[in-house]
């Protein structure tokens, strides 16, 4: 069952990844390299050299689900990286997934339940 949406957090890997990587193989670079549970529920993302192909890793009730895109025309453009966080909003993924590029932008001050991670 299809389940993502804001009420997700979602990191993105910043480095190219093999797409040839199933369910374990994404797991791995959760866990020795973002140093997170795979099975959160958290949403992770992950994109190959040439920014074509995307799949996200997902664990749901009873099991992992990965959601892959291919695009046969253009590039998957990253949200500009945050030092301190692999983290990315839910508008972002929206639009990196859509192909939409914001040239500027600012985020305007928002209250933040730590938590969470989540605006209100």
């Amino acid at each position: 069952m299809f389940s993502l949406g804001s009420s997700h957090r979602y990191f993105l890997y910043r480095d190219p990844v093999d797409m040839r990587k199933g369910f374990d193989g994404l797991s791995g670079l959760v866990r020795n390299f973002l140093d997170k549970d795979p099975a959160s529920g958290e949403v992770y993302v992950f994109l190959n050299r040439g920014r074509n192909l995307l799949k996200l890793l997902h664990w749901e009730h009873g099991g992992f689900v990965v959601y892959y895109k291919r695009l046969e025309k253009g590039t998957f453009v990253p949200p500009v990286a945050r030092p301190e966080s692999q983290y990315i909003r839910w508008p972002e993924l929206v639009m990196m997934v859509e192909g939409i590029e914001v040239e500027k932008s600012s985020q305007k001050p928002r209250h933040i339940l730590p938590e969470k991670g989540r605006f209100y």
